[in-house]
């Protein structure tokens, strides 16, 4: 066997280059339904911290509102962690009680 294919880890240059070009995994950032957090407040977070259009942000909402969670939107888990702090911190300043979880793709 010629030692032009591996290197001292055993791996052949394409196994070594699939490892290097794997993506982080993605987690969804959900929204989740509850009796106190107003829908344009919903919307209103969907415009600004996740950068949805209105029609977009309103879509969302509503399967929020009827399904009782939606999907805010999908990122590398370090954005999806900051993200979801975000809200948090948004809904605690105004007083809801809004709900944000992530959730791997």
């Amino acid at each position: 066997m010629s030692n032009m294919s591996q290197d001292q880890t055993g791996l052949d240059a394409v196994t070594r280059e699939e490892q290097e070009l794997r993506q982080p995994p993605r987690y969804k950032v959900l929204l989740h339904n509850d009796d106190y957090t107003t829908m344009d407040f919903v919307v209103t977070v969907l415009e600004t911290v996740f950068k949805h259009d209105t029609d977009s942000a309103h879509r969302i909402m509503m399967s929020v509102h009827k399904e009782g969670v939606g999907v805010a939107g999908v990122y590398p888990r370090d954005v999806a962690e900051t993200k979801s702090a975000m809200v948090h911190n948004l809904a605690r300043k105004h007083e809801y009680p809004l709900k944000c979880s992530l959730e791997r793709e």
